[in-house]
């Protein structure tokens, strides 16, 4: 299935019917009266937050999405049916937002939520509603309140547990591959993760969610290699992976290059835990080894990994950092919830 994580779609809520015009007529009732029914609300506009879906592909075929119209009011004080409801099925952590791609109207976070975008147009009254002392005979009704229209803009951040950060090539989607079922395209070139891949890494009893996106570069933030749709992703992980290729030319400033990005996109990416890597230390020898690990370890701080996705070297001993920070993210979560008032 192709990956697609911003959509752009036109909703329109349907038209109420319009009231009717009616009288009784029956043999032996010379003067019946009113009798016209009310028009029918036009359908709304919903967006659902539904299972089995990680991607808005479906959004790429259809783009315009149209509520039913409310039936007509009808003699004998008969109401019409209400339109059709339409409803936009949307993945867990996409975003709704204006057509200025910037006002939020609704974050998507649970299975099951369900968010109203658009109302339908109310029904207009029959002419029974218009009878009066001095006019029982009224001859209009309302007509139905018309739909309303909107563009907005559908954008999928994924919801996973850590997330894996680090320049083109530095064996993201290998690692990945080495850790879960996840099949993402591996091979020997910068920007071969052209859109995020999710897989499921176990250890022993345990399991979370890990994310690979596609390489920052530097300008990442301002859109750069559309990168600050790919940060997007990042955004609800818990932990970040950041692994840095041990073969190239510069760990230390492959290291800052991404970190300057991460802190220049905001949105508190750039303060959420950091588990380093040194990557491929499969093609290294010890003394070059040795010397990487050393540098990046000044770089950033903090002990570094020695990690590689071909042979399995750390592999365990990362997958056992990252459920760490999991569990104590987690821990920090539950006890940020706000607490239910105890009620005799």
């Amino acid at each position: 299935m192709k990956f697609l994580d911003q959509a752009k779609v036109y909703v329109r809520s349907g038209d109420g019917g319009a009231g009717a015009v009616s009288f009784r007529r029956e043999k032996y009732v010379e003067f019946g009266g009113p009798d016209g029914g009310d028009g029918a609300r036009g359908g709304h506009v919903w967006a659902e937050c539904v299972e089995g879906l990680n991607t808005l592909i479906d959004y790429r075929y259809q783009q315009h999405f149209k509520a039913g119209t409310g039936q007509h009011g009808m003699g004998r004080n008969r109401a019409g049916k209400s339109g059709e409801d339409v409803v936009l099925k949307v993945p867990v952590g996409t975003q709704i937002l204006e057509e200025d791609n910037d006002a939020l109207i609704a974050d998507m976070t649970e299975v099951g939520q369900r968010v109203l975008l658009l109302k339908g147009g109310n029904g207009g009254f029959g002419n029974s509603h218009f009878k009066s002392s001095t006019n029982q005979a009224p001859r209009h009704a309302n007509p139905g309140e018309p739909g309303r229209e909107q563009w907005v803009w559908l954008r999928l951040k994924l919801i996973a547990d850590a997330g894996i950060v680090g320049l083109p090539n530095s064996g993201k989607s290998t690692y990945l591959a080495s850790v879960s079922a996840a099949k993402p395209k591996i091979a020997d070139y910068p920007f071969t993760t052209l859109h995020p891949n999710l897989g499921v890494v176990r250890l022993d009893t345990r399991e979370f969610v890990l994310a690979d996106i596609p390489g920052l570069i530097e300008g990442a933030h301002e859109g750069a290699g559309i990168g600050d749709r790919f940060l997007g992703h990042i955004e609800r992980c818990r932990v970040l992976l950041h692994l840095v290729d041990g073969t190239g030319e510069d760990v230390a400033e492959a290291y800052r290059t991404v970190r300057s990005e991460l802190a220049a996109y905001g949105h508190g990416v750039c303060e959420k835990p950091e588990i380093v890597a040194l990557n491929k230390v499969d093609a290294l020898d010890s003394k070059t080894r040795s010397a990487c690990l050393e540098a990046l370890s000044q770089e950033a701080q903090r002990p570094v990994y020695a990690l590689s996705g071909v042979s399995g070297e750390g592999r365990e001993a990362v997958i056992a950092a990252l459920l760490r920070e999991i569990d104590v993210a987690r821990e920090e979560e539950r006890e940020n919830e706000p607490k239910m008032a105890w009620q005799p």
